[in-house]
């Protein structure tokens, strides 16, 4: 009697479940902090549209204002879980934009622009 082997055995099925658990295992560090990167570059992108109403701002006004005042006037937004503030100078201002459910260390980013600027940092987005 000739008996035809069909499907897999129970042994073979749990080693290929344990060698997928394997490779996940290793995968999902990988990819865990991407969500944190996404957020920190969402902050990055709130500041960048806070220095374009600034500017937008100073046009129409020769002053700069702060985030309540350009959120006033629909001139701003921020993404989701982000928090902003934007102090007002003179001639200048600084702005930082933060979110609290970015696991990893780095949670804050801040813009200085004219006045308390240094000349290495002017405009520049600094993370930390």
């Amino acid at each position: 009697m000739s008996r035809t082997r069909r499907g897999f055995t129970l042994v073979e099925l749990l080693i290929v479940v344990v060698i997928i658990g394997i490779l996940a295992a290793m995968a999902i560090p990988k990819f865990a902090s991407t969500k944190d990167k996404a957020k920190l570059a969402s902050l990055r992108t709130d500041l960048r549209n806070a220095e374009t109403a600034e500017e937008s701002y100073f046009d129409d006004n020769d002053t700069y204002a702060s985030f309540t005042q350009l959120e006033s006037l629909g001139l701003i937004g921020l993404s989701t879980g982000a928090t902003m503030s934007i102090t007002p100078a003179a001639s200048g201002y600084t702005a930082a934009a933060t979110n609290s459910s970015i696991s990893s260390a780095i949670r804050t980013c801040t813009v200085r622009v004219g006045a308390g600027a240094t000349s290495t940092v002017d405009g520049i987005i600094v993370c930390s």
